[in-house]
């Protein structure tokens, strides 16, 4: 059996505290389901045979299985069962992945995949003590991103701070404030050009009650000497800073899979096939490294090289770490985000992979490419990557 991509849609991804504060992130997870069955109006919402939705926090209105609860909101029927993965930054595309899997082995023709997350919703959490009534402070803890409740035995160069551990790539790697700088503006022009042309038109539903004209992120006119400007965050002469970074933000996206079978349940034509996916792990505090070799195994597993890629979607969480992949890589940087990416259009951490997947395939569409490439990195040292085809594509 072969997987596919049918379809892909996401909310605009709105900033912290943003135009999406006020919207429960079950009720972003029911929007994105409900645009993505009316791309499919013929399908039957009872065929599908099973919901994979990706979500990092899981701690408040997530209600632990979101993927199930937002499709009871969507108003799916009841019998369609539904599970939530977590791998943090990469859900999503874990969703995806395990959601092709189970397609290719025959265990299913059509299933509803993506994630969702609000970061400004994100609760804050207080540890239980360890006797009754104790009389001392308790500290709540914020759950929107990075270690919290750390285990003792962790070592303490595993537990750094997400910032922190890139600028210890930065180090290793010798990636310069300067091209950090140049990468991030360039995210932003490019995901604003993108808008401007109508790329995203297709890509992205309404939320209901909420008035957003694109990713609200974006930063028009962002250069590289405004971006130079600006202080480190994570240490006095680091060189990591907030617009070279990705942002805290909320959004869901979704992504139609099935088998080739599945075309005539589904009523359309696939986008692309699922060619290779794999993860791959190393130190935690090294994470940002971690989608070099997840794509290199991928890509062994599609049966192909870097040298016949001509798209590639890479998450960035930060702009070295991103350097850092595609020097690793060897490739033109050019065929990298090519309409912007996360430092620009925002990284809601549950829904960022499903975003990579609706990106790359119409990319692959509408430049008339074969074979692209999305990764992500992923927080306690881990990385995803999916290969897709595109088979009326060339080389």
């Amino acid at each position: 059996m072969t997987s596919y991509v049918y379809s892909a849609v996401r909310t605009r991804f709105g900033k912290f505290n943003g135009a999406l504060a006020g919207i429960r992130p079950d009720d972003l997870t029911a929007t994105v389901m409900k645009a993505l069955l009316e791309a499919h109006p013929g399908l039957d919402p009872a065929r599908i045979d099973d919901i994979v939705w990706g979500n990092a926090n899981g701690a408040g209105e997530e209600n632990r299985n979101v993927g199930r609860m937002g499709a009871l909101l969507a108003g799916l029927p009841t019998s369609v069962a539904g599970t939530t993965v977590n791998r943090l930054c990469g859900s999503s595309l874990d969703a995806v992945i395990i959601g092709s899997r189970a397609i290719e082995s025959g265990d299913a023709d059509v299933i509803l995949t993506g994630g969702v997350e609000s970061m400004t919703r994100a609760p804050w959490v207080l540890p239980k003590p360890d006797r009754a009534f104790p009389a001392r402070d308790v500290t709540a803890v914020s759950t929107t991103l990075g270690w919290r409740l750390v285990n003792k035995n962790m070592p303490k160069e595993w537990t750094v701070s997400l910032g922190e551990a890139n600028e210890q790539l930065q180090a290793e790697f010798g990636i310069s404030r300067e091209r950090q700088d140049e990468f991030a503006a360039r995210s932003h022009a490019l995901a604003q050009q993108a808008w401007e042309e109508g790329f995203y038109d297709d890509l992205v539903c309404e939320v209901p009650e909420v008035e957003l004209e694109r990713d609200e992120s974006i930063r028009p006119g962002s250069t590289p000497e405004k971006l130079a400007a600006l202080k480190p965050a994570f240490r006095p002469d680091g060189s990591i800073t907030a617009g070279n970074a990705s942002p805290l933000n909320d959004g869901a996206s979704a992504v139609m899979l099935g088998s080739e079978q599945a075309a005539d349940l589904l009523g359309a034509q696939p986008l692309a096939r699922i060619a290779g996916r794999a993860a791959h792990a190393l130190d935690p505090h090294r994470f940002g490294f971690a989608p070099v070799e997840a794509a290199n195994k991928a890509l062994e597993r599609a049966g192909i090289d870097w040298g016949q890629v001509g798209a590639v979607e890479l998450n960035e969480a930060f702009a070295v770490q991103s350097l850092a992949c595609v020097d690793a890589w060897g490739i033109d940087p050019e065929i990298v985000n090519a309409k912007g990416g996360a430092i620009s259009i925002g990284h809601p951490l549950g829904a960022s992979g499903g975003r990579l997947i609706g990106t790359l395939a119409k990319r692959m569409k509408t430049e008339g490419v074969r074979w692209g490439v999305a990764g992500i990195c992923i927080g306690v040292g881990q990385g995803l990557a999916v290969v897709l085809e595109n088979e009326e594509g060339k080389n």
